[in-house]
């Protein structure tokens, strides 16, 4: 019974080489705070051969009705997990006031014919065109 048991817990080792991919792991993309490219590949421009994805895609569609341009010649530059200074999130508007607390969000930066574009989001709100972009912290 013991060799048996013992049998069994060899074949569900963590030595094995299994195939689910765990959060954390090289390439899982459950890392919520890795910048577009990963840690082992710092994304460049122009260089994305994947479809932008979550904010960078809502951007992307954005930037292509204003534009009338297509998808494909928007160049994703950057996607980064930021920290904002205030509510404002990086673009205040001039005579506004915003609440003073910092707040997690995404900058996207986009190049169009060698123009680039920020777009800021925060809280709940979705990525929205800057057109006086703040740098986060």
């Amino acid at each position: 019974m013991a060799a048996a048991a013992a049998a069994l817990l060899a074949g569900c080792g963590a030595g094995t080489e299994g195939d689910v991919e765990r959060p954390g792991d090289a390439g899982s993309a459950s890392s919520p705070a890795t910048p577009t490219g990963g840690p082992s590949q710092p994304p460049s421009p122009g260089a994305s051969s994947a479809a932008p994805t979550g904010a960078a895609a809502l951007a992307v569609e954005d930037l292509t009705d204003r534009l009338g341009v297509a998808a494909e010649d928007v160049a994703v530059v950057r996607v980064e997990e930021v920290t904002w200074r205030d509510a404002s999130l990086g673009c205040p508007s001039p005579g506004m006031a915003y609440a003073q607390v910092l707040t997690n969000g995404t900058l996207v930066v986009l190049e169009v014919d060698g123009t680039t574009y920020e777009y800021h989001s925060g809280g709940s709100r979705a990525p929205f065109l800057c057109e006086n972009p703040q740098a986060p912290l």
